[in-house]
């Protein structure tokens, strides 16, 4: 599989790392109105950082290598 440039995954990653980057900057009020509170800071800060990672991936394009390698493995192409 060759890499290749796409500007508009570049642009939906952006957002996609917009959100993590808002996720985590209000990851405590978010887990304060959503989840159990001071209890689940950590567990809401790990899915921003997480967040953060899936958008960068998606803004250089890789998840379309990740995915063609992680089902080329489930169904081979003979």
């Amino acid at each position: 599989m060759e890499y290749e440039f796409s500007v508009g995954s570049f642009f939906i990653g952006l957002l996609i790392l917009a959100a993590g980057v808002a996720f985590v900057r209000w990851h405590q009020v978010i887990a304060d109105n959503f989840g159990g509170g001071v209890g689940s800071y950590d567990r809401y800060k790990l899915w921003a950082f997480i967040t953060c990672g899936v958008g960068l991936v998606v803004m250089v394009n890789l998840h379309v290598v990740f995915l063609t390698w992680f089902f080329s493995n489930f169904f081979p192409h003979p």
